[in-house]
Protein backbone atom coordinates (compact mmCIF):
# COMPACT_ATOMS: atom_id res chain seq x y z
CA UNK A 1 0.00 0.00 0.00
CA UNK A 2 3.14 2.49 0.64
CA UNK A 3 4.07 1.50 -2.43
CA UNK A 4 1.58 2.43 -4.62
CA UNK A 5 1.18 5.82 -2.42
CA UNK A 6 4.73 6.78 -3.29
CA UNK A 7 3.96 5.96 -7.35
CA UNK A 8 1.23 7.54 -7.28
CA UNK A 9 2.75 10.81 -5.74
CA UNK A 10 5.63 10.65 -8.26
CA UNK A 11 2.93 10.41 -11.03
CA UNK A 12 0.92 13.53 -9.44
CA UNK A 13 4.36 15.49 -9.30
CA UNK A 14 5.86 14.63 -13.15
CA UNK A 15 1.91 15.78 -14.45
CA UNK A 16 2.47 18.63 -12.46
CA UNK A 17 5.69 19.21 -14.02
CA UNK A 18 4.86 18.10 -17.51
CA UNK A 19 1.88 20.19 -17.25
CA UNK A 20 3.53 23.59 -15.95
CA UNK A 21 5.96 23.62 -18.98
CA UNK A 22 3.83 23.02 -21.44
CA UNK A 23 3.82 26.00 -24.44
CA UNK A 24 1.27 28.52 -24.24
CA UNK A 25 -0.81 29.36 -27.21
CA UNK A 26 -0.24 32.76 -28.12
CA UNK A 27 -2.13 35.43 -29.60
CA UNK A 28 -1.09 39.21 -30.88
CA UNK A 29 -3.97 41.86 -31.44
CA UNK A 30 -2.55 44.96 -32.55
CA UNK A 31 -4.89 48.19 -33.52
CA UNK A 32 -3.90 50.80 -35.48
CA UNK A 33 -3.79 54.57 -34.01
CA UNK A 34 -5.03 53.56 -30.23
CA UNK A 35 -3.98 55.91 -27.74
CA UNK A 36 -3.14 55.00 -24.28
CA UNK A 37 -6.33 56.73 -22.95
CA UNK A 38 -8.84 54.76 -25.84
CA UNK A 39 -8.89 51.72 -22.81
CA UNK A 40 -11.52 52.34 -20.03
CA UNK A 41 -9.78 50.15 -17.34
CA UNK A 42 -6.60 52.55 -17.73
CA UNK A 43 -8.51 55.92 -17.97
CA UNK A 44 -11.07 57.04 -15.39
CA UNK A 45 -12.56 59.65 -17.80
CA UNK A 46 -13.06 57.91 -21.12
CA UNK A 47 -16.02 58.88 -23.21
CA UNK A 48 -16.82 54.77 -23.74
CA UNK A 49 -16.84 51.19 -22.39
CA UNK A 50 -14.47 48.91 -23.49
CA UNK A 51 -15.41 45.66 -21.14
CA UNK A 52 -13.02 43.55 -23.22
CA UNK A 53 -10.08 44.91 -23.29
CA UNK A 54 -11.01 45.68 -19.33
CA UNK A 55 -11.39 42.04 -18.80
CA UNK A 56 -8.02 41.75 -20.36
CA UNK A 57 -6.31 44.71 -17.90
CA UNK A 58 -8.04 42.83 -14.98
CA UNK A 59 -6.82 39.54 -15.18
CA UNK A 60 -3.68 40.42 -16.71
CA UNK A 61 -0.62 42.38 -16.40
CA UNK A 62 -1.21 46.59 -18.05
CA UNK A 63 1.76 47.65 -18.66
CA UNK A 64 1.14 51.08 -18.13
CA UNK A 65 4.76 52.50 -19.68
CA UNK A 66 4.51 50.21 -22.50
CA UNK A 67 5.58 51.62 -25.63
CA UNK A 68 6.24 50.82 -29.70
CA UNK A 69 9.46 51.57 -31.51
CA UNK A 70 8.21 54.10 -33.52
CA UNK A 71 5.44 56.81 -34.05
CA UNK A 72 4.01 55.86 -37.16
CA UNK A 73 3.12 52.35 -38.64
CA UNK A 74 5.36 50.16 -40.74
CA UNK A 75 8.67 51.00 -38.06
CA UNK A 76 6.41 49.66 -34.90
CA UNK A 77 5.08 46.68 -36.88
CA UNK A 78 8.84 45.68 -37.77
CA UNK A 79 9.77 45.96 -34.37
CA UNK A 80 7.11 44.25 -32.69
CA UNK A 81 7.99 40.94 -35.26
CA UNK A 82 11.53 41.10 -35.24
CA UNK A 83 12.55 42.38 -32.03
CA UNK A 84 14.58 45.16 -33.58
CA UNK A 85 14.54 48.41 -34.39
CA UNK A 86 13.19 49.54 -37.80
CA UNK A 87 15.52 51.99 -38.10
CA UNK A 88 18.64 49.62 -38.64
CA UNK A 89 17.02 48.59 -41.64
CA UNK A 90 16.76 50.50 -45.32
CA UNK A 91 13.60 52.51 -43.50
CA UNK A 92 14.90 55.89 -42.03
CA UNK A 93 11.69 57.50 -42.25
CA UNK A 94 7.83 57.35 -42.82
CA UNK A 95 6.11 54.15 -43.34
CA UNK A 96 6.23 52.35 -46.91
CA UNK A 97 3.33 51.75 -49.54
CA UNK A 98 1.42 48.33 -50.53
CA UNK A 99 3.76 47.04 -53.22
CA UNK A 100 7.68 46.92 -52.56
CA UNK A 101 10.21 44.47 -51.42
CA UNK A 102 9.61 43.34 -47.79
CA UNK A 103 11.12 45.34 -45.03
CA UNK A 104 11.82 41.91 -43.29
CA UNK A 105 14.73 40.42 -45.46
CA UNK A 106 14.84 36.84 -46.08
CA UNK A 107 16.39 34.86 -42.95
CA UNK A 108 15.24 37.55 -40.50
CA UNK A 109 14.11 35.45 -37.41
CA UNK A 110 10.32 36.98 -36.63
CA UNK A 111 8.03 35.80 -34.03
CA UNK A 112 6.59 33.56 -36.16
CA UNK A 113 9.34 31.83 -37.59
CA UNK A 114 11.09 31.53 -34.23
CA UNK A 115 7.52 29.93 -32.86
CA UNK A 116 7.17 27.61 -35.83
CA UNK A 117 10.81 26.15 -35.79
CA UNK A 118 9.23 25.31 -32.36
CA UNK A 119 6.01 23.35 -32.97
CA UNK A 120 3.81 26.46 -33.44
CA UNK A 121 0.72 26.62 -35.66
CA UNK A 122 1.27 30.51 -37.58
CA UNK A 123 -1.23 32.59 -38.87
CA UNK A 124 -1.55 36.53 -39.74
CA UNK A 125 -5.13 37.83 -40.32
CA UNK A 126 -5.55 41.61 -40.62
CA UNK A 127 -3.07 44.77 -42.16
CA UNK A 128 0.28 44.19 -42.94
CA UNK A 129 2.05 47.26 -44.27
CA UNK A 130 5.73 45.45 -44.50
CA UNK A 131 5.46 45.26 -48.08
CA UNK A 132 5.03 42.81 -50.66
CA UNK A 133 5.56 42.16 -54.03
CA UNK A 134 2.33 42.43 -56.06
CA UNK A 135 2.75 40.95 -59.64
CA UNK A 136 3.08 43.70 -62.16
CA UNK A 137 3.37 47.63 -62.39
CA UNK A 138 0.89 49.04 -64.02
CA UNK A 139 -2.43 48.88 -61.90
CA UNK A 140 -4.51 48.54 -65.53
CA UNK A 141 -2.91 45.33 -66.99
CA UNK A 142 -1.54 43.39 -63.54
CA UNK A 143 -2.22 39.68 -63.58
CA UNK A 144 -3.66 38.64 -60.63
CA UNK A 145 -3.48 35.15 -61.60
CA UNK A 146 0.38 35.39 -60.58
CA UNK A 147 0.97 34.71 -56.78
CA UNK A 148 2.63 37.62 -54.31
CA UNK A 149 5.87 36.96 -53.25
CA UNK A 150 7.58 38.41 -50.21
CA UNK A 151 4.95 38.52 -47.58
CA UNK A 152 3.88 36.88 -44.30
CA UNK A 153 3.95 33.62 -46.14
CA UNK A 154 7.46 33.82 -46.57
CA UNK A 155 8.44 34.93 -43.01
CA UNK A 156 6.98 32.77 -41.18
CA UNK A 157 2.90 32.69 -41.56
CA UNK A 158 1.41 28.83 -42.71
CA UNK A 159 -2.22 31.68 -43.14
CA UNK A 160 -2.15 34.56 -44.11
CA UNK A 161 -5.66 36.57 -45.03
CA UNK A 162 -5.69 40.36 -44.80
CA UNK A 163 -4.94 43.50 -46.84
CA UNK A 164 -1.22 44.73 -47.59
CA UNK A 165 -1.25 47.95 -45.91
CA UNK A 166 -2.88 50.93 -44.38
CA UNK A 167 -6.42 51.88 -46.29
CA UNK A 168 -4.73 55.19 -47.71
CA UNK A 169 -2.58 52.99 -49.85
CA UNK A 170 -4.34 51.63 -52.24
CA UNK A 171 -4.41 48.14 -53.15
CA UNK A 172 -7.17 47.34 -51.15
CA UNK A 173 -8.50 43.27 -51.88
CA UNK A 174 -9.09 40.40 -49.53
CA UNK A 175 -6.17 38.93 -49.91
CA UNK A 176 -5.84 35.06 -48.84
CA UNK A 177 -2.62 33.28 -49.17
CA UNK A 178 -0.91 34.68 -51.87
CA UNK A 179 -3.80 35.67 -54.06
CA UNK A 180 -6.85 38.13 -53.73
CA UNK A 181 -10.31 36.50 -53.53
CA UNK A 182 -11.56 38.88 -55.19
CA UNK A 183 -9.02 40.92 -57.83
CA UNK A 184 -8.60 44.72 -57.45
CA UNK A 185 -9.49 45.79 -60.57
CA UNK A 186 -11.75 48.57 -59.94
CA UNK A 187 -10.43 52.22 -58.58
CA UNK A 188 -11.67 54.77 -56.87
CA UNK A 189 -10.45 57.91 -54.70
CA UNK A 190 -11.11 58.94 -51.43
CA UNK A 191 -14.81 59.73 -50.22
CA UNK A 192 -16.38 61.98 -47.86
CA UNK A 193 -16.82 60.51 -44.39
CA UNK A 194 -20.03 62.17 -43.30
CA UNK A 195 -19.55 60.72 -39.76
CA UNK A 196 -15.70 61.74 -39.29
CA UNK A 197 -13.24 64.60 -40.52
CA UNK A 198 -11.30 61.82 -42.44
CA UNK A 199 -12.75 59.57 -45.63
CA UNK A 200 -14.14 56.43 -46.77
CA UNK A 201 -13.13 53.99 -49.08
CA UNK A 202 -16.78 52.32 -50.49
CA UNK A 203 -18.74 51.89 -53.43
CA UNK A 204 -19.60 53.04 -56.21
CA UNK A 205 -16.02 51.79 -58.05
CA UNK A 206 -14.93 53.27 -61.72
CA UNK A 207 -13.44 50.40 -63.83
CA UNK A 208 -11.13 53.73 -64.96
CA UNK A 209 -8.08 55.17 -62.92
CA UNK A 210 -9.05 58.84 -63.09
CA UNK A 211 -6.46 61.56 -63.00
CA UNK A 212 -6.67 61.77 -59.32
CA UNK A 213 -4.68 59.81 -56.67
CA UNK A 214 -6.53 56.40 -56.88
CA UNK A 215 -6.90 52.96 -54.96
CA UNK A 216 -6.53 49.96 -56.94
CA UNK A 217 -9.60 48.42 -55.57
CA UNK A 218 -11.93 45.34 -55.56
CA UNK A 219 -15.77 45.17 -56.06
CA UNK A 220 -16.25 43.32 -52.68
CA UNK A 221 -14.24 45.76 -50.87
CA UNK A 222 -15.62 48.08 -48.20
CA UNK A 223 -13.72 49.86 -45.59
CA UNK A 224 -16.54 49.38 -42.73
CA UNK A 225 -15.89 45.31 -43.18
CA UNK A 226 -12.45 45.15 -42.02
CA UNK A 227 -12.53 44.32 -38.23
CA UNK A 228 -15.81 41.56 -39.00
CA UNK A 229 -14.07 39.91 -41.90
CA UNK A 230 -10.81 39.72 -39.84
CA UNK A 231 -12.30 38.09 -36.83
CA UNK A 232 -14.50 35.76 -39.15
CA UNK A 233 -11.16 34.72 -40.37
CA UNK A 234 -9.41 34.56 -37.02
CA UNK A 235 -11.99 32.46 -35.26
CA UNK A 236 -12.32 29.98 -38.20
CA UNK A 237 -8.65 29.33 -38.49
CA UNK A 238 -8.39 28.70 -34.44
CA UNK A 239 -11.27 26.61 -34.64
CA UNK A 240 -9.10 24.38 -36.77
CA UNK A 241 -5.78 24.61 -34.26
CA UNK A 242 -7.92 24.05 -31.17
CA UNK A 243 -7.53 20.20 -31.40
CA UNK A 244 -4.08 20.60 -32.08
CA UNK A 245 -2.85 22.90 -29.22
CA UNK A 246 -4.97 20.69 -26.72
CA UNK A 247 -2.15 17.63 -27.98
CA UNK A 248 0.83 20.07 -27.35
CA UNK A 249 0.70 21.33 -30.94
CA UNK A 250 -0.01 25.12 -29.87
CA UNK A 251 -1.07 27.44 -31.93
CA UNK A 252 0.14 31.54 -32.95
CA UNK A 253 -1.85 34.37 -34.15
CA UNK A 254 -1.10 37.72 -34.95
CA UNK A 255 -4.06 39.92 -35.42
CA UNK A 256 -3.29 43.21 -36.88
CA UNK A 257 -6.80 45.04 -36.90
CA UNK A 258 -7.03 48.42 -39.26
CA UNK A 259 -8.94 50.30 -36.76
CA UNK A 260 -8.99 53.10 -35.52
CA UNK A 261 -6.65 54.28 -38.05
CA UNK A 262 -8.43 56.11 -40.53
CA UNK A 263 -11.15 55.82 -42.39
CA UNK A 264 -13.00 55.84 -38.87
CA UNK A 265 -15.93 53.85 -40.06
CA UNK A 266 -18.11 51.96 -37.20
CA UNK A 267 -20.95 49.39 -38.16
CA UNK A 268 -24.06 51.32 -38.35
CA UNK A 269 -25.55 49.06 -35.21
CA UNK A 270 -22.98 50.47 -33.41
CA UNK A 271 -24.08 54.31 -33.77
CA UNK A 272 -25.30 56.03 -30.79
CA UNK A 273 -22.90 53.94 -28.48
CA UNK A 274 -20.14 55.71 -26.11
CA UNK A 275 -20.32 59.50 -25.72
CA UNK A 276 -17.48 59.99 -28.15
CA UNK A 277 -18.79 59.74 -31.74
CA UNK A 278 -18.00 57.90 -34.46
CA UNK A 279 -13.99 56.82 -32.87
CA UNK A 280 -16.21 55.80 -29.60
CA UNK A 281 -17.97 53.65 -31.58
CA UNK A 282 -15.10 52.08 -33.82
CA UNK A 283 -13.31 51.24 -30.29
CA UNK A 284 -16.30 49.87 -29.32
CA UNK A 285 -16.97 47.80 -32.31
CA UNK A 286 -13.24 46.77 -32.31
CA UNK A 287 -13.03 45.66 -28.38
CA UNK A 288 -16.43 43.13 -29.59
CA UNK A 289 -14.54 41.68 -32.05
CA UNK A 290 -11.51 40.65 -29.26
CA UNK A 291 -14.72 39.98 -27.29
CA UNK A 292 -15.39 37.47 -30.11
CA UNK A 293 -11.72 36.08 -29.95
CA UNK A 294 -11.90 35.49 -25.83
CA UNK A 295 -15.13 34.02 -25.94
CA UNK A 296 -13.89 31.03 -28.62
CA UNK A 297 -10.75 30.43 -26.52
CA UNK A 298 -13.28 29.96 -23.30
CA UNK A 299 -15.78 27.43 -25.48
CA UNK A 300 -12.94 25.65 -26.88
CA UNK A 301 -11.30 25.19 -23.22
CA UNK A 302 -7.87 26.33 -24.47
CA UNK A 303 -8.66 29.70 -22.51
CA UNK A 304 -6.20 29.01 -19.28
CA UNK A 305 -2.92 28.76 -21.52
CA UNK A 306 -3.65 31.27 -24.08
CA UNK A 307 -1.18 34.03 -23.83
CA UNK A 308 -2.99 37.67 -25.12
CA UNK A 309 -1.16 40.26 -26.00
CA UNK A 310 -2.98 43.56 -26.93
CA UNK A 311 -1.06 47.00 -27.60
CA UNK A 312 -0.95 49.49 -30.52
CA UNK A 313 1.65 50.61 -33.50
CA UNK A 314 1.58 53.93 -32.05
CA UNK A 315 -0.69 57.25 -30.43
CA UNK A 316 -4.00 58.73 -32.10
CA UNK A 317 -4.44 60.66 -34.98
CA UNK A 318 -4.17 64.19 -34.82
CA UNK A 319 -7.63 64.36 -34.12
CA UNK A 320 -7.54 63.52 -30.63
CA UNK A 321 -7.36 67.45 -29.99
CA UNK A 322 -11.30 67.70 -31.92
CA UNK A 323 -12.37 64.68 -29.28
CA UNK A 324 -10.65 66.93 -26.37
CA UNK A 325 -12.93 70.01 -27.60
CA UNK A 326 -15.71 68.46 -28.59
CA UNK A 327 -16.50 64.84 -25.94
CA UNK A 328 -13.73 65.43 -23.42
CA UNK A 329 -11.77 62.68 -24.48
CA UNK A 330 -7.99 62.22 -24.50
CA UNK A 331 -7.07 59.59 -26.25
CA UNK A 332 -3.47 60.18 -25.24
CA UNK A 333 -4.39 59.45 -21.61
CA UNK A 334 -2.96 62.75 -20.77
CA UNK A 335 0.59 62.36 -22.39
CA UNK A 336 2.04 65.21 -25.22
CA UNK A 337 2.10 64.52 -28.61
CA UNK A 338 -0.06 61.97 -30.39
CA UNK A 339 1.05 59.92 -33.74
CA UNK A 340 4.30 60.94 -35.41
CA UNK A 341 5.89 62.33 -32.00
CA UNK A 342 8.66 62.09 -30.45
CA UNK A 343 6.50 62.72 -26.58
CA UNK A 344 4.79 59.82 -25.43
CA UNK A 345 2.00 59.95 -26.62
CA UNK A 346 3.56 58.99 -29.83
CA UNK A 347 4.50 55.66 -28.76
CA UNK A 348 3.45 55.02 -25.37
CA UNK A 349 0.38 52.59 -25.85
CA UNK A 350 -2.02 50.08 -24.37
CA UNK A 351 0.20 47.22 -23.89
CA UNK A 352 -1.68 44.64 -21.66
CA UNK A 353 -0.54 40.76 -21.05
CA UNK A 354 -3.03 38.05 -19.96
CA UNK A 355 -2.35 34.64 -19.12
CA UNK A 356 -4.39 33.03 -16.75
CA UNK A 357 -2.14 29.92 -16.18
CA UNK A 358 1.04 31.60 -16.70
CA UNK A 359 0.75 35.19 -14.95
CA UNK A 360 1.43 35.09 -10.84
CA UNK A 361 -0.82 38.00 -9.37
CA UNK A 362 -3.27 38.49 -12.01
CA UNK A 363 -4.76 42.08 -12.15
CA UNK A 364 -1.25 43.94 -11.53
CA UNK A 365 0.09 47.33 -12.90
CA UNK A 366 3.65 47.37 -14.41
CA UNK A 367 4.77 51.36 -14.04
CA UNK A 368 8.48 50.40 -15.51
CA UNK A 369 9.29 51.14 -19.21
CA UNK A 370 8.90 48.06 -21.71
CA UNK A 371 8.72 47.97 -25.50
CA UNK A 372 6.79 46.01 -28.25
CA UNK A 373 10.39 44.66 -29.48
CA UNK A 374 10.92 42.65 -26.16
CA UNK A 375 8.05 40.27 -27.63
CA UNK A 376 10.73 37.81 -29.84
CA UNK A 377 12.82 37.91 -26.41
CA UNK A 378 9.99 37.18 -24.13
CA UNK A 379 8.19 34.55 -26.12
CA UNK A 380 11.37 32.49 -26.81
CA UNK A 381 12.12 32.88 -22.98
CA UNK A 382 8.95 31.51 -21.95
CA UNK A 383 9.22 28.75 -24.44
CA UNK A 384 12.85 27.74 -23.36
CA UNK A 385 14.74 29.32 -26.22
CA UNK A 386 17.58 31.03 -26.75
CA UNK A 387 18.14 33.80 -29.37
CA UNK A 388 21.20 33.60 -32.00
CA UNK A 389 23.18 36.92 -32.04
CA UNK A 390 22.16 37.76 -35.11
CA UNK A 391 17.73 37.87 -33.73
CA UNK A 392 16.03 40.00 -31.87
CA UNK A 393 19.25 42.25 -31.18
CA UNK A 394 16.63 45.01 -29.05
CA UNK A 395 14.50 42.65 -27.49
CA UNK A 396 14.92 41.93 -23.45
CA UNK A 397 12.04 39.55 -22.09
CA UNK A 398 10.03 40.69 -19.65
CA UNK A 399 8.52 37.23 -18.53
CA UNK A 400 10.36 37.67 -15.19
CA UNK A 401 7.31 40.50 -14.73
CA UNK A 402 4.61 38.14 -15.83
CA UNK A 403 6.12 35.87 -12.95
CA UNK A 404 6.13 39.09 -10.79
CA UNK A 405 9.79 39.01 -10.63
CA UNK A 406 11.87 42.08 -10.16
CA UNK A 407 12.83 43.40 -13.49
CA UNK A 408 14.54 46.43 -15.23
CA UNK A 409 14.09 47.57 -18.89
CA UNK A 410 17.70 48.36 -20.82
CA UNK A 411 17.38 51.56 -22.39
CA UNK A 412 14.76 51.79 -25.12
CA UNK A 413 14.83 54.00 -27.86
CA UNK A 414 12.08 55.60 -29.77
CA UNK A 415 11.40 58.43 -32.97
CA UNK A 416 9.23 61.02 -34.11
CA UNK A 417 8.20 60.60 -37.83
CA UNK A 418 6.28 63.05 -39.57
CA UNK A 419 5.59 66.71 -39.81
CA UNK A 420 9.51 67.54 -40.49
CA UNK A 421 10.58 65.86 -37.03
CA UNK A 422 12.50 62.77 -37.16
CA UNK A 423 14.36 63.34 -33.95
CA UNK A 424 15.27 60.02 -31.75
CA UNK A 425 15.09 59.65 -28.02
CA UNK A 426 16.67 57.22 -25.25
CA UNK A 427 14.66 56.54 -22.07
CA UNK A 428 16.44 54.51 -18.97
CA UNK A 429 13.71 54.25 -16.15
CA UNK A 430 12.17 57.68 -15.19
CA UNK A 431 14.72 59.44 -17.83
CA UNK A 432 14.33 60.35 -21.30
CA UNK A 433 16.55 62.48 -23.66
CA UNK A 434 15.54 63.83 -26.86
CA UNK A 435 18.26 64.16 -28.84
CA UNK A 436 18.44 67.38 -30.69
CA UNK A 437 18.72 68.36 -34.61
CA UNK A 438 19.02 71.39 -36.69
CA UNK A 439 15.49 73.07 -35.06
CA UNK A 440 15.05 71.69 -31.84
CA UNK A 441 17.30 71.82 -28.56
CA UNK A 442 18.48 68.98 -26.58
CA UNK A 443 15.24 67.82 -23.88
CA UNK A 444 15.78 66.27 -20.80
CA UNK A 445 12.64 64.78 -18.83
CA UNK A 446 11.96 62.91 -15.85
CA UNK A 447 9.07 60.97 -16.44
CA UNK A 448 8.03 60.02 -12.94
CA UNK A 449 7.84 63.86 -12.02
CA UNK A 450 6.73 65.44 -15.57
CA UNK A 451 5.39 62.79 -17.40
CA UNK A 452 3.82 64.96 -19.86
CA UNK A 453 6.87 66.45 -20.69
CA UNK A 454 6.37 70.35 -19.67
CA UNK A 455 9.89 71.60 -19.13
CA UNK A 456 12.80 70.14 -19.87
CA UNK A 457 15.48 70.14 -17.21
CA UNK A 458 18.61 69.30 -19.95
CA UNK A 459 20.53 72.01 -18.58
CA UNK A 460 20.54 71.37 -14.49
CA UNK A 461 21.67 67.73 -15.33
CA UNK A 462 24.60 67.66 -17.74
CA UNK A 463 25.70 64.27 -16.51
CA UNK A 464 22.53 62.59 -16.98
CA UNK A 465 22.32 64.10 -20.62
CA UNK A 466 25.75 62.61 -20.90
CA UNK A 467 25.53 59.31 -19.56
CA UNK A 468 22.41 58.72 -22.02
CA UNK A 469 23.86 60.07 -24.90
CA UNK A 470 27.03 57.44 -24.31
CA UNK A 471 24.56 54.54 -24.26
CA UNK A 472 22.04 56.06 -27.32
CA UNK A 473 25.15 56.17 -29.61
CA UNK A 474 26.27 52.32 -28.26
CA UNK A 475 22.88 51.14 -29.00
CA UNK A 476 23.40 52.89 -32.93
CA UNK A 477 26.71 51.95 -33.50
CA UNK A 478 26.92 48.52 -32.10
CA UNK A 479 23.85 47.09 -33.93
CA UNK A 480 22.19 46.24 -31.20
CA UNK A 481 20.43 47.30 -27.27
CA UNK A 482 20.92 43.61 -25.43
CA UNK A 483 24.42 41.56 -24.75
CA UNK A 484 26.38 40.07 -27.25
CA UNK A 485 28.08 39.89 -30.62
CA UNK A 486 28.13 43.46 -31.95
CA UNK A 487 25.55 43.65 -35.71
CA UNK A 488 25.98 45.36 -38.54
CA UNK A 489 22.95 48.24 -39.07
CA UNK A 490 21.80 47.49 -43.11
CA UNK A 491 22.95 51.19 -43.84
CA UNK A 492 25.62 53.40 -42.80
CA UNK A 493 25.63 56.44 -41.32
CA UNK A 494 22.28 58.60 -41.97
CA UNK A 495 21.55 62.37 -41.53
CA UNK A 496 19.21 61.88 -38.11
CA UNK A 497 21.95 60.80 -36.30
CA UNK A 498 22.88 64.73 -35.07
CA UNK A 499 25.01 64.02 -32.16
CA UNK A 500 26.99 61.49 -33.77
CA UNK A 501 29.49 62.74 -36.79
CA UNK A 502 29.91 60.34 -39.77
CA UNK A 503 33.31 59.64 -39.40
CA UNK A 504 32.72 58.61 -35.25
CA UNK A 505 30.06 56.70 -37.19
CA UNK A 506 32.03 54.79 -39.76
CA UNK A 507 34.82 54.36 -37.00
CA UNK A 508 32.75 53.15 -33.69
CA UNK A 509 30.35 50.96 -36.41
CA UNK A 510 33.35 49.38 -38.04
CA UNK A 511 35.11 47.72 -34.69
Amino acid sequence: MQINHFFTAIFLFLSLFTFSNEKPNIIVIYTDDQGAGDVSALNPNARFKTPNLDRLVNEGVAFTNGHSSSSVCTPSRYGLLTGRYSWRTILKRDVIGSDRNCLIRKGRMTLASMLKENGYNTAMVGKWHLGMQIPGNNPQTRDWSKPIEDMPLDKGFDYFYGIPASLNFGILAWFEGRYAKVPPTMFTSKKRNDRHVDYRVMPPYSEVKDTKVSFEVAPDFIDNQCLTRFTDKAIDWLKTKVTDAKKGKPFFLYLPYTSPHYPVCPLPKYKGQGECGAYGEFIIETDDHIGRIMKLLKDSGVDDNTLIVFTSDNGPERSWDLRIEKFNHDSRGGFRGGKRSVYEGGHRVPFIVRWPKGIKKSGRRWDSPVGQVDLLATFADIIGVSLPDNAGEDSQSFFPVLQNKTYQRLPLINKADGSGDFRFAITKGNWKLIMHDQEHELELYNLKKDPAETKSIAAENPKIVEELTQKITKIFVSGRTTEGKAQKNDTGYWKDLTWITKEEYKLQHAK
